[in-house]
């Protein structure tokens, strides 16, 4: 496979075992467990230079002008002229509260630039409040900012750069303010099961496993404990033995133990961008044949000098020219069979006996899914 590390092309096989069962703790969500979606605007300071500018056309006005707002709060006047904000940031803050979030509970937080900060690193999040979409109050957030990354550019325009600067995390940087609603189990009512990658055979098997395990024997309407109600939800009847929230919270631990194996979907997906191409185990291949060359076009264009016979001469001047040379290299045209039926590993090494570049092997994979080939789903991302 030396075709694939050369080029940096990652081809992951998840290849599905015949008892691959996974718990319903890892592929579902409780209903009353619903996460609220917080936004926040605040400023990063302690920047080295890399926060937004102040001055000029280009500069970030709305962060003098926080800035300036700030200070007064503390009873600080300083003119907006006189501000310098090379060391601060305007970012917006977003995060989600936590399952089953209380009053105190902590969370993880994105802090993204909103100005023209270069890099965030080494940043500190000041005192931001988190708002939800209808403007109610639920927490704030503060505390440094971990980037993972930096970007370096000199006066002479040299740039380094490791991922994205400009983005970072607070982790545990958030508190809530307020307990987030619907934590108590109605003991008279189902609870749901939200699956997280929606499927009728997966909610199906869901309901199935949990019945065989408890042996429901009439708790709901028909003789079950869970029933699917469509794809993506698999409703379930409380016991008649359960009577309290303890017992609810008990009954649920043991459901999130039950083992099922999930129906997944046949799925390549492809990033166009890095030129990665991520493929499942249960990805089939109808049998095909595999032709692909490439053609390489090279221009040169050289410059010719005409000066005028004598040296400094005022009646001629210097004339350039140019002479474009222009060659085409095809490359070898390899040619490979891929059987039906035939695994992802199978698939891998196919490919790369035709030394393949991970352009060309997204190209073909998208050639392959309109012959019809590709028995997949097939996600550009």
């Amino acid at each position: 496979m030396r075709t694939f590390s050369k080029y940096l092309l990652i081809i992951l096989s998840l290849i599905a075992v015949s008892n691959g069962e996974v718990r319903l703790k890892d592929i579902t969500n409780v209903e009353n467990a619903r996460q609220e979606s917080l936004i926040g605007y605040g400023l990063v300071i302690g920047l080295d230079g890399t926060g937004d500018r102040s001055t000029g056309n280009r500069g970030a006005i709305f962060t003098v002008q926080t800035i300036s707002n700030m200070l007064e709060r503390f009873g600080i006047t300083v003119p907006q002229d006189y501000l310098r904000t090379r060391n601060v940031a305007a970012v917006m803050v977003t995060g989600k509260t936590p399952p089953f979030g209380r009053y105190g509970s902590v969370f993880d937080v994105t802090v993204s630039s909103l100005g023209d900060a270069s890099s965030l690193e080494g940043g500190v999040l000041l005192m931001t409040p988190l708002m939800a979409i209808d403007g109610s109050y639920w927490g704030q957030a503060q505390g440094p900012v971990s980037v993972g990354g930096y970007n370096i550019q000199t006066e002479a325009g040299e740039k380094l750069r490791k991922n994205h600067a400009s983005v970072g995390r607070v982790p545990n940087g958030a508190m809530l303010e307020r307990t987030t609603e619907n934590q108590n189990f109605d003991l008279t009512e189902p609870v749901r099961l939200l699956l997280n990658e929606p499927d009728f055979g997966t909610a199906t098997r869901i309901a199935t496993g949990i019945n065989e395990s408890l042996n429901a024997t009439g708790s709901g309407a028909a003789g079950w404990v869970a029933r699917p109600v469509n794809a993506g939800v698999v409703e379930v009847v409380f016991p008649d033995s359960i009577r309290s929230q303890e017992e609810a919270v008990f009954f649920l631990a043991s459901l999130e133990s039950i083992s099922v194996q999930p129906d997944v979907e046949a799925r390549v997906v492809i990033n166009e961008r890095t030129g990665t191409v991520v493929a499942g185990g249960n990805v089939r291949i109808s049998e095909v044949m595999i032709s692909h060359g490439s053609l390489t076009i090279h221009v040169k264009r050289t410059p010719i000098i005409s000066q005028p016979v004598a040296p400094f001469s005022s009646s001629g001047q210097t004339v350039v020219e140019y002479v474009t040379q222009t060659t085409a290299q095809e490359a070898e045209v390899n040619t490979a069979v891929i059987k039906e039926t035939t695994t992802v590993n199978d698939l891998a090494g196919a490919l790369n006996e035709l030394s393949l570049r991970p352009r060309d092997v997204i190209a073909i994979f998208q050639a392959m899914k309109e012959a019809g080939a590709l028995n997949a789903k097939l996600i550009i991302i």
